[in-house]
């Protein structure tokens, strides 16, 4: 067997074995620089030891045992955040992890995800409310978001939102005003992508308009409205700027946009600093997915920008092809007060903008409720429309009472019509 010979002469600082192709040719090669492995932190406070968290109410590090505030490294930059082409050079550059340390919190129930301090032992998935929630240790393999838009409203605020918000509305049940949901409200930092890019589009369509005609018919000149259809063509530009797409299909979609806008002028740079003591959910809408969401939901905007172009209501065969350039993304995070409710065996979801304090959710319906008042609203319609055919053989107005009828029951099922809309949309997510 035979052993590998040493070295002849020392090889330079730094240099390092490498494969040789040639038997007995031994090769040397730079060490490869080792990239500096980034060191998670946890808040401590820098005057009595405590763990700190992010005061939304003081909008800085919030020591909650000495009262001392710590200010946050980290500059506004508005919509001015830092973004990235679609390359994979920019996807090389971009970093990975939360930036601290962190633990997740898995819900076998719904299956979601958020990261959290790493002393949480337990939890209440803010999702679905269910208790089966399991810790495990945070992934770095996720992008890491490159700004985000710090909380404004805090526990206080958000509780009088909840409770308002609960007790409003004739059509819902008045024990709702006893629900604890504003006590559970779970502040949780929620992924968006957002997108930029420069909308092309050249349409082709046949645009009728409308043309008053003579013609001459049963002895007499008449007119008639006629529609003139003719080949027309145009372009559209849609330079598009900060479009959001939702970074996570656990939340409702119906919900969330109820609860926007978000104003992303207040965005910041991201500093693990803003997640302490809050909960951040990890995206599981990859940047892929959130792009072809993006374009489909562009080519809808651009589509309605040609058929105003075409400056008629009457257009058919409409051609359009669409072209994007420039395109940029980014990754940031939202805050959001989010807390699953059980009302009667049944679970609803309400959310809180935590920036705006928008309000929006689900709440039952006291359906009996709703009926008696549609049965209130039909009720005179009906009334007068049986009298009236009640009094036509006798010769009176009857007829005069089943016409009023008629109109008095459309108008009572159009208000019906809206009040049922209303309230089922109410419990809908």
């Amino acid at each position: 067997m035979n052993k590998a010979k040493p070295a002849l002469w020392p090889p330079p600082e730094n240099f390092v074995a490498a494969p040789s192709l040639v038997e007995g040719i031994e090769l040397y090669a730079p060490a490869p620089e080792e990239e500096p492995e980034e060191k998670t932190r946890s808040f401590k406070c820098q005057y009595c030891g405590g763990v700190i968290s992010y005061s939304a109410a003081e909008r800085q590090l919030t020591c909650p045992h000495c009262g001392r505030a710590q200010e946050i490294d980290a500059k506004q930059v508005g919509q001015a955040a830092t973004e990235f082409e679609f390359t994979l050079k920019t996807m090389e550059h971009t970093q990975y992890g939360w930036g601290e340390e962190k633990q997740e919190l898995v819900c076998e129930s719904c299956g979601a995800m958020v990261a959290v301090e790493p002393d949480v032992l337990t939890s209440t998935c803010a999702f679905c409310g269910s208790n089966h929630v399991l810790a495990r240790s945070a992934s770095n393999d996720d992008l890491r978001p490159t700004a985000l838009v710090p909380f404004s409203v805090d526990q206080n605020q958000c509780h009088s939102l909840v409770t308002e918000w609960l007790g409003r509305g004739w059509m819902h049940p008045s024990e709702l005003q006893s629900i604890h949901a504003s006590q559970e409200m779970s502040g949780i930092y929620l992924p968006f992508w957002t997108f930029d890019a420069h909308v092309q589009a050249a349409w082709k369509a046949e645009v009728g308009i409308k043309k008053r005609k003579r013609y001459y018919a049963d002895g007499e000149w008449k007119t008639r409205t006629v529609i003139e259809w003719n080949w027309r063509s145009g372009q559209e530009h849609l330079p598009t700027n900060d479009h959001l797409v939702p970074g996570t299909a656990q939340v409702s979609q119906i919900i969330l946009h109820k609860t926007m806008p978000f104003d992303l002028d207040g965005l910041v740079e991201y500093a693990a600093s803003y997640l302490a003591g809050w909960q951040a959910k990890t995206y599981d809408v990859e940047l892929q997915k959130a792009w072809d969401v993006a374009r489909k939901e562009m080519r809808k905007r651009i589509k309605q920008a040609c058929y105003k172009d075409t400056g008629s209501s009457h257009v058919r065969n409409m051609r359009m092809t669409t072209r994007f350039a420039d395109e940029q993304w980014r990754y940031i995070l939202l805050p959001v007060y989010l807390a699953s409710y059980h009302f009667k065996d049944r679970t609803f979801q309400v959310m809180v903008n935590g920036q705006t304090g928008s309000v929006a959710g689900q709440k039952p319906v006291a359906w009996l409720r709703v009926w008696l008042v549609i049965a209130a609203i039909l009720s005179p319609s009906a009334c007068l429309g049986m009298l009236g055919l009640l009094t036509i053989p006798l010769g009176g107005s009857g007829g005069i009472g089943v016409v009023l009828g008629l109109i008095l029951l459309a108008i009572g099922l159009a208000i019906a019509l809206q009040i049922f809309r209303k309230a089922q949309a109410s419990e809908e997510a």
